[in-house]
């Protein structure tokens, strides 16, 4: 059985940052894509960020240059590391654990979801 769980979630003020986390078990992070997803009251679930199974990573350009992505493949875990956060970041994130060892950006990317941690960012 496969399961994501995401922790780390928060209330901070503009300008700080938060570290999220996704245990991942049933699922190999080494050999697909890996990616978070955001999603605000009343909106579509967002793509943010992934990164592929030769490590290389992309960004939405909304976080690029302040959120960091990264996986370790010995523990199976996805990272997010999120600097400089700004209150139109506040969301809920998802992890997602993608279909292919290639990346998209849409959310039929992706086959496994974990249910999401909030984080609230006020001015």
């Amino acid at each position: 059985q496969v399961q994501l769980v995401e922790s780390g979630g928060g209330s901070v003020q503009a300008g700080g940052s938060l570290r999220l986390s996704c245990t991942v078990s049933g699922y190999s992070v080494r050999n697909y894509c890996m990616a978070w997803f955001r999603q605000s009251p009343g909106k579509e679930r967002d793509w943010v960020a992934a990164v592929n199974s030769l490590d290389v990573r992309m960004y939405a350009d909304s976080v690029k240059g302040r959120f960091t992505i990264s996986k370790d493949n010995v523990k199976n875990t996805l990272s997010f590391l999120m600097n400089n956060l700004k209150p139109e970041d506040t969301a809920v994130y998802y992890c997602a654990a993608g279909r292919r060892s290639l990346c998209g950006r849409d959310y039929g990317d992706y086959v496994y979801w974990g249910r999401g941690t909030q984080v609230t960012v006020s001015p």
